[in-house]
């Protein structure tokens, strides 16, 4: 596409420049120096995203632990491998641009750190291998630069659709969250007009709820980067733009009322009681973590982490006490953990396959579990977690159950680009509600359980009657995004 040309000539004299800047004779008395080379803001990026995957505090290929400065100077087991101001005598550099067989990265882990990168790092050494002033040795480098990046704006007309991963009606039930690109967007439900967007950190939100006190927990991240749980207060005030109010969830702390953690990959998953005293939030790392908030979210506490999971923890429903803690697994199974005991009580293996959503009845009694075998599932959240009924509706893999807040009855979503009702009490298929035009990621309720919406891979949303299954509405959740007419077939 031409912006990608365009960025790829850029690049190109970018390196050429750079080049030149290098290797060309010493500047004229009117020409500037260049600006010395900053270990964090220019060599650290080129490190995390060449070296770090095989070089971190747990794999340390090589003995070589590179995630901190102090470490990365140490070496591993070839000894130090930066000679201060002779990049031509330091293995660290020598093995980006090799050609022999010992390049790293390995040939079989991936491309070689590109020439102009390589021609950063070779300057660093070249000007001593300094760090920057202020900065500590021992400080991990993933955080130090997860602290100064700073997100862009949001676009303020989508030229492609952004994908729905997560939904979630206002507690008076007219407007709808939805996930964006590095932003929420609120419309009203029963007409689709966007009323509201709401700036985040976050690349995607993976989980949104409201708690009892207004206030919109959003569980999300950049995949690889970061992952984190915020807490917005969307009552807040904001500039006016198109009519559309505006909010900065970034920087505004009336906007951003309270940033409850922040890890190295994404969070996917998030719950909270009904009294709004507890809040788990899972992800990619394999956790989840356990706040309470009886004091409200500006007194959060960590009161638990709980690492049951061999893999991502891609779901998560708390029981109406807070006792229990049931989840979901891309290890191919549905646990369940007794926060109060602390401990793990059941493991539902039915599925065979990754486990992606789940749901409990609110007095423990029964698990629900969706996923990659097609099926809705019911089972024994006690003793031996004994399966009750399995139930197959969808045509593809499960993403979604939830619960209706007043029902015996459930709402899954799926890759077969519909939603779907069950009686909760026996697993009986009730309507599928189709109009999505796309693999559905999300599903949520209206708290009154008179609505239930969808959104997709492609951005389109749809609510409906849970009365009929009759449609309300249909939109693209891309503000300002016009999907192009589909080119004519070839005769």
């Amino acid at each position: 596409m031409p912006r990608r040309f365009c960025a790829c000539v850029l690049c190109a004299v970018a390196a050429a420049v750079a080049t030149l800047l290098m290797f060309a004779g010493p500047p004229s008395a009117s020409a500037q120096p260049a600006k010395p080379v900053s270990f964090i803001t220019d060599v650290a990026p080129i490190l995390k995203e060449n070296c770090l995957a095989c070089h971190d505090s747990k794999k340390k290929s090589g003995k070589y632990d590179m995630t901190t400065f102090e470490r990365i100077l140490a070496g591993g087991s070839n000894g130090e491998p930066i000679v201060p101001g002779k990049p031509k005598d330091s293995d660290f550099h020598d093995l980006m641009v090799t050609d022999a067989q010992r390049r790293m990265p390995p040939r079989d882990k991936g491309e070689a750190v590109p020439k102009d990168k390589a021609a950063v790092i070779a300057r660093w050494i070249a000007e001593g291998a300094k760090l920057d002033p202020g900065l500590d040795p021992k400080a991990d480098l993933v955080k130090e630069l997860r602290v100064r990046w700073q997100p862009p704006a949001p676009p303020k007309a989508y030229p492609f659709p952004a994908v729905v991963n997560a939904l979630a009606f206002t507690p008076d039930g007219k407007q709808l969250v939805a996930g964006g690109h590095h932003e929420l967007t609120v419309w009203e439900a029963d007409t689709g007009k966007l009323v509201k967007r709401v700036r985040t950190r976050a690349e995607r939100a993976y989980g949104l709820v409201f708690l009892p006190d207004g206030k919109l927990a959003v569980a999300g991240g950049r995949p690889g980067q970061e992952g984190d749980v915020r807490v917005y207060d969307l009552s807040a005030s904001g500039k006016t733009e198109d009519g559309v109010t505006v909010l900065d969830g970034v920087n505004d702390k009336k906007v951003l009322v309270a940033h409850l953690f922040d890890v190295d990959d994404s969070v996917l998953c998030l719950a909270v009681s009904p009294d709004g005293k507890t809040l788990a939030a899972g992800g990619c790392d394999r956790a989840v973590r356990v706040f309470d908030l009886s004091g409200g979210v500006a007194k959060a506490k960590l009161v638990q982490t709980v690492e049951n999971h061999a893999d991502w923890v891609l779901g998560c429903a708390l029981t109406d006490d807070g006792k229990y803690l049931v989840t979901a697994g891309r290890d191919k199974t549905a646990k369940v953990w007794d926060l109060k005991a602390r401990e793990s009580v059941v493991t539902f293996p039915e599925h065979q396959n990754i486990v992606y959503g789940v749901a409990v009845k609110a007095d423990g009694s029964a698990g629900f579990s969706v996923g990659a075998d097609k099926n809705i599932r019911t089972w024994k959240p006690g003793g031996e977690g004994k399966q009750v009924k399995s139930a197959g509706g969808h045509a593809d893999e499960v993403f979604k159950v939830v619960s209706h807040p007043k029902q015996p009855m459930l709402a899954t979503s799926s890759a077969d680009k519909t939603v779907r009702l069950w009686n909760a009490a026996d697993l009986t298929p009730g309507k599928s509600l189709a109009g999505l035009t796309d693999f559905v990621f999300a599903v949520a309720f209206s708290p009154d359980g008179d609505l239930v919406a969808g959104g997709a891979y492609d951005g389109s949303v749809s609510v409906w009657k849970v009365s009929d299954g009759s449609v309300v509405k249909s939109w693209n959740a891309s503000p300002g995004f016009v999907a192009k007419e589909p080119e004519p077939k070839k005769k």
